[in-house]
């Protein structure tokens, strides 16, 4: 009952943020929850969000930090990164690396009517058919000299001038090689919006015209047709490939250490973005490739040990491992850090792993949707 009359009070006062400065909202005497002694008021979230560990009661969360200043200070305190705690509680939890342990199980909705896609977080084992936690959604816009993905917080909102705007893909003409740029600059200084999105995870907002590649895929053209899947390879100019090692940082961590400043799209050429996969090689980022299938004489098909998360064999599916010019091969290179692969007509698992967030993971698998029969 208690959590119900936080979240109505949590409701209420995010419209008042909106018409009054932060003095005059914590100078009313409505906010009572704010005058709690704070070594009350730290045991009290603390239970509440130890509590609250799966979707959907974890909104209950969410709505505490919306409550007031100082409860959102001390939520941002309690709850972990998902590379700690494998949870994703804000909506920054879908910018951040996943997991360390475990694999984080989502999935992905197409409608080929609208050239939409959704991404929900796994909430059962049979999430695929209860429904999920919504992350992201992408629409596919066609032009003339190449296709763009823009992906965005809401399910219907694709505007790229709103505070929901989380970043694109954008192919060459071939549909060979992307480029995924970030709505927000990687920057530690950058400014932050007052969006309640923004308000409530800590997001960065830059403006949304400003686009920062962070991450380049291409597919290895295929023509003479030799017989094999697909051959994929990923730079992720953000994160380092110390990040995989054991005892290596983290990208949240190698961020604020050096910071990575790119060029906004609007003084880079196409061209330029497209071929700046090889410099980030050159300054130890972070190379994934798909993982090599291998032959089953008497399925006469190309095999991958999904461990049941893929029932539809297709093109489309994929493992990534890290690269062996990230260093030494090792344990690390073994490990899946994301796999993707199609379970229905229009349903499609995705699980990823740390270093890569949701974010990357998400643009990457809208690249496999794009048919490309130089690839194949």
């Amino acid at each position: 009952m208690a959590i119900k009359c936080i979240a109505r009070l949590r409701s209420r006062r995010v419209v008042q943020d909106q018409l009054q400065t932060p003095n005059e909202v914590e100078a009313e005497g409505g906010c009572c929850w704010a005058n709690l002694p704070q070594e009350l008021l730290w045991e009290v979230l603390l239970r509440i969000e130890k509590s609250e560990s799966i979707w959907p009661q974890r909104k209950n969360v969410v709505a505490c930090a919306g409550v007031c200043r100082s409860w959102r200070f001390i939520i941002q305190q309690i709850v972990k990164l998902p590379q700690l705690s494998g949870k994703l509680t804000f909506p920054i939890s879908v910018k951040q690396p996943g997991p360390k342990d475990s694999l984080l199980q989502c999935f992905i909705k197409r409608n080929r009517s609208t050239q939409t896609y959704y991404l929900y977080l796994g909430l059962t084992n049979s999430a695929l058919s209860d429904g999920g936690k919504f992350l992201l959604a992408a629409r596919k816009c066609r032009r003339p000299t190449c296709t763009d993905y823009i992906i965005t917080l809401q399910a219907e909102d694709f505007s790229k001038g709103t505070n929901t705007y989380a970043g694109r893909l954008r192919s060459n003409f071939l549909g060979t090689k992307f480029t995924v740029f970030d709505g927000q600059s990687p920057q530690a200084g950058a400014k932050m919006g007052k969006s309640r999105s923004s308000r409530l995870a800590n997001l960065r907002q830059v403006s949304p015209s400003s686009n920062y590649p962070m991450a380049h895929i291409s597919y290895e053209l295929n023509m003479l047709g030799s017989r094999g899947p697909r051959r994929m390879q990923c730079n992720m100019s953000t994160i380092q490939a110390t990040s995989i090692a054991p005892g290596g940082l983290d990208p949240t961590t190698q961020s604020e250490l050096n910071p990575y400043q790119p060029t906004p799209t609007s003084f880079l050429s196409k061209s330029a973005s497209m071929e700046n996969s090889v410099s980030d090689q050159k300054n130890g980022g972070l190379v994934l490739i798909n993982k090599a299938p291998r032959w089953h004489e008497q399925l006469q098909c190309w095999c991958l040990n999904f461990h049941g998360r893929v029932t539809i064999a297709s093109v489309k599916n994929f493992q990534l491992v890290a690269s062996p010019e990230n260093g030494p091969a090792g344990p690390e290179h073994e490990k899946i850090i994301l796999q993707f692969g199609k379970v229905g007509k229009d349903l499609f698992t995705m699980d990823y792993w740390y270093p890569i967030s949701a974010f990357q993971a998400f643009a990457i698998c809208l690249s496999s949707f794009e048919t490309r029969i130089a690839c194949e």
